[in-house]
Order: structure tokens, then C-alpha cells, then sequence
């Protein structure tokens, strides 16, 4: 399929195009929600107190990584603004989040190795099953850290100042 032929999709179409083949996405969980809009608010929060200069959005949001390749990441952030169209995002963004959900191998492999490909910088996998929280730095300090929701795991583009705390976030005693 090519990128066009994604881009006429019907309206409301949940799909995402990775190397010219459609992939379609089942409707979130409510989890799934929560947790977006928690982190979501986080980030925001983070960005303003700071008078920083990165963006931080959420599905639906386009991210087109080339003429074969558009996805719709959990929360991203883009901190050059030159790369946003009134579309989405032309590019990687900086910081991708994706919340685990019944195709997990799409995020935990398909993704990862998309993300790192097209210079993503870095790529959280948060598991509500699992309680995980799966970092991946794709920049030049490489790596994977690995957390639960009860740690504060630092957020690497921001050199670790921003932590964020998933238990925190979703209240005491909250079920996933």
C-alpha cells in the first residue's frame, strides 16, 4: 500500500502503515486511556514549567517516517518544531510512547526496530499487564533499561530531571 492509498482511508480508520503493509490497531482499553492522558498531562506539565520548547501529542496523531511508513505512537514529542505539518509530524519525534495492547509483538519488536531505524531518540514500551515499563535509548548511548510502574523512571531526553512514576500517576491501590 502506499501512502496515499493510507491517506484515503475511510475517516476513523484505525491503521498504521509500516513498510507499505497495513496494520490494523483494535480500539484501546480504558488502561490504555488512562494512562495516556496521565502522562500525557506529566509531560505538559514538565514542558511549561521549564518554558520548553518541545510538543507532546497523542493519538490521533500522524507520524510520517517515509513514502511507505506512517504510525499513530500512544503520546509523542517532537522538540523541532520544523518537522510538524498541520498533518502530524514529518520524522521521527524525539520520544515515542506505546502502550502495550493485544498485539504486543508489534510494539515490542515491529515498532522497536521502526523507531530505532528513523532516529526515534527514545521509545517507551509501558505493559499494563505486565506492570513494566520498557525503555529503549535509541540514540548514541544505546541501550534498554527496564522498570516497574512503581519506579521513577527518568525520562533520558530530558537528561533525567522529568521521572515518571506510573503507580503515582494512576493513584494508589489502582488496578491495571
Amino acid at each position: 500500500m502506499t501512502i496515499e492509498e493510507y491517506y484515503a482511508l475511510p475517516e476513523g480508520t484505525r491503521a498504521e502503515l509500516i513498510y507499505g503493509v497495513i496494520y490494523d490497531m483494535s480500539p484501546p482499553l480504558r488502561i490504555h486511556q488512562k494512562i495516556i492522558t496521565k502522562v500525557l498531562t506529566r509531560f505538559e506539565n514538565f514542558i511549561q514549567s521549564k518554558k520548553g520548547d518541545c510538543e507532546v501529542y497523542t493519538l490521533p496523531f500522524d507520524v510520517r517516517l517515509s513514502d511507505d511508513t506512517a504510525v499513530e505512537p500512544d503520546i509523542a514529542v517532537v522538540c523541532d518544531k520544523s518537522k510538524l505539518t498541520d498533518k502530524g509530524c514529518e520524522g521521527a519525534p524525539d520520544f515515542i510512547i506505546e502502550i502495550a495492547s493485544s498485539n504486543s509483538a508489534h510494539d515490542y519488536v515491529r515498532k522497536l526496530n521502526l523507531y530505532y531505524d528513523y532516529g526515534v531518540r527514545e521509545y517507551w514500551i509501558v505493559d499494563p499487564k505486565r506492570k513494566s515499563v520498557n525503555v529503549h535509548l535509541l540514540d548514541e548511548n544505546y541501550g534498554t533499561n527496564y522498570y516497574t510502574f512503581s519506579d521513577d523512571v527518568p525520562v533520558n531526553i530530558y537528561g533525567g530531571e522529568l521521572k515518571i512514576n506510573i503507580s503515582e500517576l494512576l493513584g494508589q491501590g489502582s488496578s491495571c
